[in-house]
């Protein structure tokens, strides 16, 4: 064959593919707006892609699991989910086309094996939606709206209602919370419509209302005027920490439940995916969803704690610098933040390595912590150094991580990483808190020492696990598979 043929094969091929991701991408859209079934492939979202990022996430995904991910098998399987009578519902098609080769004997073709598969889907039951009020529109309020908006679907979840903020909301001030909302430096333009209607002091999020509230007391809020019922509260302030003060959203007319996107006192300190199943939500009505450090390192020390054992440990976390750091040289209340974020690396503490224990009480006294701020706006790193109880290898300990990253509880929050050019910027827009590097795990010769590095979008991927969190209090949580 020559090598225009060869070269006219290829393009034949690439043609066909990317027709193939055509056909994907409308399957994906239709099971997402029309029956609020959600496709992933092996935890990335897969609604709102391009046909080169689906493409992309085929070719990371069959290097994941070291065989073959075809566009046109995930076309046969989303085919075949397609036709089923399923439920609401969240999908992993990455692992059910990886299960479906591995089980190429057991089943005569695609719609029997996802029929098999998701036969426990038909028992789930109806999900009542819920009305979500974000109290506070800082960085992680404007990125919780912008996910709650695109991926409202039909509304059979979670429903961003209002937001709350001091301060008047006249026509600037709106104009101004949309454009940040519709813009961001970090994380590039929200990939929707906002617009402003001042007449009813609301944004028009992708053509939905969502009203702008001012208030200085969460209490004085009587939000059933906006017909606004049993809501969950999402404060985002960091002005209320514990539970004292955080009941006072409870006292407000509407509310039922409320979450905070910090640590929390007095109140249950939670990592979806570790502990969120000790808390239920009939039972108990104020949450915290911890910090983004402890969302990124809590689910790797389980992996580790309940494959190896852990006896003592230090984190050492190389974190973005934050808004509550100075821009330029000036008074701080606390010792070296002052100095300017975006030229200095800044030594500071970090309460994360204590607060793994209220999560997993295993850990308590085992882990000394400290930060380290660095001139980056987004994308930080912790770095565990451990003892275990038990030895183990390189190949070992990568091995246990890739498979709690594969299956298990675990998925949604841990990413195993093969890539070796892995820099910072590069985890930034990742739905999981914990990226596991494997490429720079280091073992000490007598298997008992490791050093392990865990990225995270300390933005992103954490208010991922708040709407997790969100999900699980709410009682909205689809059937899944992966």
């Amino acid at each position: 064959m020559s090598f225009d043929e060869v070269y006219e094969k290829e393009l034949s091929f690439q043609t066909d593919r990317r027709k193939a991701t055509v056909e994907f991408i409308k399957i994906v859209s239709d099971l997402w707006y029309d029956r609020s079934i959600e496709l992933v492939l092996f935890r990335n979202q897969l609604i709102d892609r391009n046909a080169s990022e689906i493409l992309s996430l085929h070719e990371y995904a069959g290097e994941f699991v070291q065989k073959p991910i075809s566009i046109f098998d995930s076309v046969e399987i989303a085919q075949a989910i397609l036709k089923l009578n399923l439920p609401p519902a969240k999908l992993d098609i990455g692992r059910l086309t990886y299960e479906y080769h591995l089980e190429d004997n057991d089943h005569e073709d695609a719609m029997r094996f996802v029929s098999h598969k998701l036969k426990d889907a038909k028992e789930t039951s109806n999900i009542v939606p819920k009305d979500v009020i974000l109290y506070g529109f800082g960085r992680i309020g404007r990125l919780l709206a912008r996910e709650l908006m695109t991926r409202t679907g039909q509304g059979s979840q979670m429903r961003l209602r209002a937001i709350v903020t001091r301060g008047n909301v006249d026509k600037t001030v709106l104009e101004k919370r949309a454009s940040l909302l519709q813009h961001d430096s970090v994380h590039g333009d929200f990939p929707g419509i906002v617009r402003t209607d001042l007449e009813n002091s609301a944004l028009i999020i992708n053509g939905t209302t969502v009203h702008m509230i001012s208030a200085n007391a969460p209490e004085d809020i009587d939000y059933t005027q906006y017909g606004i019922e049993d809501a969950l509260v999402i404060d985002n302030t960091g002005a209320f920490r514990d539970k004292e003060a955080l009941g006072r959203h409870l006292k407000a007319k509407g509310v039922s439940k409320v979450l905070l996107t910090a640590p929390g006192k007095g109140v249950p300190n939670i990592v979806h995916g570790v502990n969120h199943g000790e808390y239920h939500p009939d039972e108990v009505d104020i949450f915290s969803a911890a910090s983004c450090t402890t969302n990124a390192i809590t689910p790797v020390l389980k992996a580790i704690e309940d494959s190896f054992g852990v006896v003592q440990g230090h984190l050492e976390t190389i974190h973005a610098y934050t808004n509550d750091q100075n821009l330029v040289d000036n008074m701080h209340k606390k010792y070296r933040r002052g100095r300017a974020a975006a030229l200095n690396m800044v030594i500071t503490e970090t309460g994360a390595g204590s607060a793994v224990s209220k999560a997993l009480p295993s850990f308590e006294g085992k882990l000394t912590s400290n930060a380290i701020r660095v001139p980056v706006p987004n994308g930080s790193l912790a770095i565990l150094k451990l003892e275990l109880e038990n030895k183990t290898s390189k190949n070992a300990l990568n091995t246990v991580m890739k498979k709690y990253a594969l299956v298990g509880d675990l998925v949604e929050q841990i990413k195993y990483s093969l890539n070796n050019e892995l820099v910072s910027s590069d985890i930034v827009g990742s739905s999981a808190p914990s990226i596991f590097d494997s490429n720079a795990t280091i073992v000490s010769n007598d298997g008992k020492n490791v050093v392990l590095y865990v990225w995270y979008d300390n933005e992103y991927g954490y208010s991922h696990q708040v709407i997790r969190l969100a999900k699980y209090i709410s009682k909205v949580r689809r059937y899944a598979y992966y």
